[in-house]
């Protein structure tokens, strides 16, 4: 099976389009009012609303309620969910009473995680279904990823990823790839930049 890939970060009718060109695995749709990235519900369901079915939609969500969250899977908005903030394995727990979803737990490595045995034994003993790591929340910076090799389950790898460097990131033996500011430009989704990625990661699978 190939490397996956994830575009994060839809906030326009044009980037769903962009999306239904190229078919990423994955869509990503920021929930967290901090991020530029932000969509709130209704600009989510429109984009939803023009993604291709085929394509499941991660709402992104920072220690949001957890009967928000429930809401927009219930409402098919989003199928998957992804955690970025300090949510437990009870969160956790409690979202699956609510809905049946798909979860994804991210952890910070690097600077902003560290990259002790703690952050790693909490990585595999995580009870989410497949887990995220990056250098921050959505900081587009890179970090070491010979400290990947600490991993022993499927994982989601961001933070600086590029159509540049994504042949390198592969090699990680990472499930899927997530990228959001490596196929923008002046801060909007890039076509071509989208187009590069994902041709790269299925020339190489």
């Amino acid at each position: 099976m190939g490397c996956k890939i994830k575009i994060c970060g839809l906030i326009r009718d044009y980037d769903a389009l962009i999306c239904n060109t190229y078919m990423p695995d994955y869509a990503g749709l920021v929930f967290w009012d901090k991020s530029r990235r932000y969509v709130n519900k209704e600009q989510a369901a429109g984009i939803r609303a023009i993604l291709n079915p085929a394509i499941p939609t991660v709402g992104v969500f920072v220690d949001a309620p957890v009967k928000e969250v429930a809401a927009l899977v219930k409402e098919h908005i989003i199928s998957i969910v992804q955690l970025h903030g300090k949510e437990d394995d009870d969160y956790i727990r409690e979202l699956r009473k609510l809905c049946s979803v798909p979860v994804i737990k991210a952890f910070r490595l690097g600077e902003a995680g560290g990259s002790g045995d703690d952050v790693f034994e909490r990585i595999n003993q995580s009870i989410a279904d497949t887990v995220l790591v990056d250098s921050g929340a959505g900081s587009g910076v890179t970090f070491d990823w010979e400290a990947l090799k600490k991993i022993k389950r499927e994982y989601f790898l961001a933070g600086g990823l590029s159509p540049d460097n994504v042949k390198e990131a592969m090699k990680t033996g990472a499930f899927a790839l997530d990228v959001s500011s490596g196929v923008e430009t002046d801060g909007r989704k890039d076509a071509d930049k989208v187009r590069r990625i994902i041709q790269a990661v299925r020339d190489l699978e």
